[in-house]
């Protein structure tokens, strides 16, 4: 697929003096695509604190560097303010790591992940989103650099402008189209969870083939269904003796 990037400007916002312009700027657009970036951890259970929160529109992107700014009063105003949408990707992440370094109330922000199951995708990563709805590819070649740099890079400055343009595109390309019902996104997520079961079994099999060993016969998705549900109500029946058993064993 070819590559897409961010061709718009994109402006950095490093020096409190610049931030004012910016928002004035930003609430001119009705829709806003969001990002943040935070320099990456590579031991388990250290994270670093929001570095950097991008803000696309379609001519436009701002790079707040929070490293150099923190996060402004103006700025939490913008993503309180409910008359502009804010789109983002596992926006409630960011949000929160927006507020660890100012609090406020967010408004009119949406999760594109929370949408796209009702148009019948079930890819959640925007990479794949991307493709899915404009059958091209975005870089994340920069994703795990440094962050926190005294200077951002042009390749990382791209990158940023290019994540956060994406989620803006996507949520209105989606808008586009027609949503599937309840059930058809039922009947959907139920596929893919059978097609995923088989596409394991498939591996475990082979797995087994190449020691030697034959693979026992699966059951069908019928046979695994009644299983299940064989099992629900045996863990239900467990639980009511349980019960039963507390009640006669309690103190009068």
């Amino acid at each position: 697929m070819p590559l897409a990037a961010f061709e718009g400007e994109v402006v950095v916002v490093d020096k409190p003096e610049q931030v004012a312009d910016a928002i004035a700027y930003l609430r001119t657009q009705k829709i806003v695509g969001v990002d943040t970036e935070a320099r990456p951890s590579f031991q388990r259970g250290i994270h670093y604190p929001t570095a950097l929160v991008q803000i696309a529109g379609h001519e436009r992107c701002y790079l707040f560097r929070l490293t150099h700014v923190g996060l402004p009063q103006e700025l939490a105003d913008f993503f309180a303010d409910p008359e502009i949408c804010k789109v983002g990707l596992a926006f409630k992440d960011d949000i929160n790591g927006l507020r660890r370094r100012r609090n406020f109330t967010p408004a009119n922000c949406v999760d594109i992940q929370k949408l796209v199951v009702q148009y019948g995708i079930l890819d959640l990563g925007l990479q794949k989103l991307f493709a899915i709805c404009f059958e091209k590819k975005i870089s994340k070649t920069q994703q795990l650099t440094n962050w926190e740099n005294s200077h951002l890079t042009p390749e990382q400055a791209r990158y940023a402008s290019t994540d956060a343009w994406a989620t803006l595109l996507i949520y209105e390309d989606l808008l586009k189209h027609e949503v599937l019902s309840p059930q058809e996104v039922t009947d959907l997520i139920r596929e893919e969870k059978e097609r995923m079961i088989e596409h394991q079994q498939q591996i475990q099999d082979q797995r087994m083939r190449e020691q030697g060993i034959e693979p026992p016969p699966h059951l069908t998705p019928e046979e695994r269904a009644a299983h299940q549900a064989e099992k629900k109500r045996e863990a239900r029946k467990r639980k009511r003796q349980r019960q039963q058993a507390a009640k006669k064993n309690k103190p009068s």
